[in-house]
């Protein structure tokens, strides 16, 4: 594309329509948190809410979890082909083919009219049912190997026409097929949040446009995005035309590759060479990718910008089919598996971006997704664990990183709500990477359980450690095993799951980040 004008917009209105757009996905965020049910989203915050505009290209999001709101655009985008808006419809979708990233990430997106007018934008929001179905509790199950395994499959549906609702074929399919949700109920509550959500954004997005101008919102939604395109343009011309090659393997041997060609302000990134489609659980989906592509590059920028899809104008982003790219066929049974694409793999693909750019060394690199339960509950959290260094800075201890953001559930609750037993949570002293700057440490996490539960684990970074930059060390890689009653252990690979019995412990150790460095140095 083109590069946008060089003509910087009035500095003053367009801050202050930011911040009127980021106060409509705070406000919507906010109620979202406020009348949802399960602990998931209540307490763990794990959702996200967008502004998009009338194209369904992201304008701004609130400070909520990088992974979804770099994929919300490709979503809505996607299910608008296939959906004639109207006025009051709302639309929910999880099918990774349409722009969803994994089965418990549910999307609700709802079209924003002027009142008697074209579509003025976009609100949507996505929220991560801890229990939507599956072959193990936590609709996570790690020996996945198809879609059909992972739990309800919804392809773009409507739960509303026109204003009018309509939640017997959610119910239904929420309940019905091959692993039904363990916790219809409580989905239900959730989506109704959601949508209550979506409705306050709508409201104020309109608040907006009959107090300034339906013109002057969409003006300033084109020019946020022709800011960000600008940033990211001058991002890359400071790193220096040139290619910038990487590679990853996962803990299981797969290759993550890339490369990124710069030449004056835009790039090429082109993962070819990667692994072909998995198969488990760890594909990832394009909006994924696109999500880790658009994240790195706002880390890149130096402006105060939200996460808008202007930062991937000068981007020729290139994903060849395999596993970041495969193929959605109708059938659920024939699709791949791609649970652990947008917890891992995103990890990963951040990893293997920032090891071509040498900007820092490697963090984590993992969600240290952990779920346990059983007919009756289900509970699932992920972990922080060490950040890695940089050339000015020691890495963060205990920390998420990079492509999650979500907060973890006070002990108090933890325990009143699910048979478990907080018995350690701590920092892995030591577990950071030597280095001129040291790499933050991991976390140790011990649950002890009070009755029988499914056990299921997704990690990365349990093989080798996260790596160090310039003579730095790596980060200590993460483990993870259960120490039955019995007095027996059974150690956990990085994607695992086993049966615990009452009294048994669960003990997880994080990974640490990478040094920066030669410690000599």
């Amino acid at each position: 594309m083109s590069p946008v004008s060089r003509r910087p917009p009035d500095p003053v209105a367009l801050e202050l329509f930011t911040h009127r757009f980021r106060q409509v996905v705070s406000e919507m965020g906010e109620l979202l948190r406020r009348t949802a049910v399960s602990v998931n989203v209540k307490e763990r915050l794990d959702f996200s809410c967008a502004l998009l505009d009338g194209a369904g290209r992201l304008v701004v999001n609130a400070p909520h979890i990088p992974v979804h709101l770099g994929a919300l655009g490709l979503c809505v985008r996607t299910v608008s082909e296939s959906v004639a808006w109207r006025p009051g419809d709302v639309v929910i979708t999880n099918h990774p083919g349409f722009g969803g990233s994994h089965l418990p990430d549910v999307t609700v997106i709802a079209p924003v009219f002027e009142i008697g007018g074209p579509i003025l934008g976009f609100v949507a929001n996505r929220a991560h049912h801890a229990e939507i179905g599956g072959a193990r509790p936590g609709s996570m199950p790690p020996a996945a190997t198809s879609l059909a395994d992972e739990g309800v499959v919804f392809p773009p549906t409507h739960l509303a026409r026109e204003g009018v609702f309509d939640w017997e074929p959610i119910r239904a399919a929420l309940a019905g097929g091959r692993y039904p949700s363990r916790a219809v109920e409580e989905n239900l509550a959730d989506l109704a949040a959601a949508v209550a959500a979506n409705r306050r954004g709508e409201s104020a997005l309109l608040d907006l446009a009959r107090m300034h101008g339906s013109d002057a919102v969409r003006h300033f939604m084109r020019e946020l995005s022709g800011q960000a395109e600008r940033g990211a343009r001058a991002a890359l011309a400071r790193i220096g035309e040139g290619r910038y090659e990487a590679e990853e393997r996962l803990d299981d041997g797969s290759i993550l590759r890339v490369a990124i060609e710069i030449e004056p302000d835009q790039a090429v990134i082109d993962f070819a060479g990667t692994s072909p489609v998995h198969p488990g659980n760890l594909n990832a989906t394009p909006g994924i990718v696109r999500s880790a592509v658009l994240y790195v590059l706002r880390l890149l920028v130096t402006e105060p910008l939200p996460l808008n899809e202007g930062l991937l104008e000068g981007v020729d982003l290139r994903i060849p089919q395999g596993m970041l790219n495969p193929d959605f066929p109708e059938s659920a049974e024939a699709a791949p598996a791609v649970v652990g694409g947008n917890v891992e793999t995103s990890q990963r693909v951040v990893d293997v971006l920032l090891k071509a750019l040498g900007s820092v060394a490697c963090s984590q690199g993992t969600m240290n997704n952990v779920l346990f339960g059983n007919a009756a509950f289900t509970y699932y959290e992920t972990l922080g664990g060490g950040a890695g260094a940089g050339s000015e800075f020691d890495g963060a201890s205990a920390v998420h990183t990079h492509m999650t953001n979500t907060a973890i559930t006070d002990p108090e609750i933890l325990e009143q709500r699910y048979p478990v037993r907080l018995e350690r949570f701590g920092i892995r002293r030591g577990s950071g990477g030597a280095g001129a700057r040291r790499g933050g440490d991991g976390i140790v996490r011990e649950l002890r359980f009070l009755e029988p539960v499914e056990v299921s684990v997704l990690t990365q970074h349990r093989v080798e450690g996260p790596y160090g930059v310039g003579g730095g060390a790596a980060g200590t890689p993460g483990r993870q095993w259960i120490e039955h009653s019995s007095g027996t252990r059974t150690e956990l690979s990085s994607v695992d799951g086993c049966d615990a019995a009452a009294g048994d412990l669960l003990v997880i150790e994080t990974p640490g980040g990478g040094g920066w460095g030669d410690p000599g140095d």
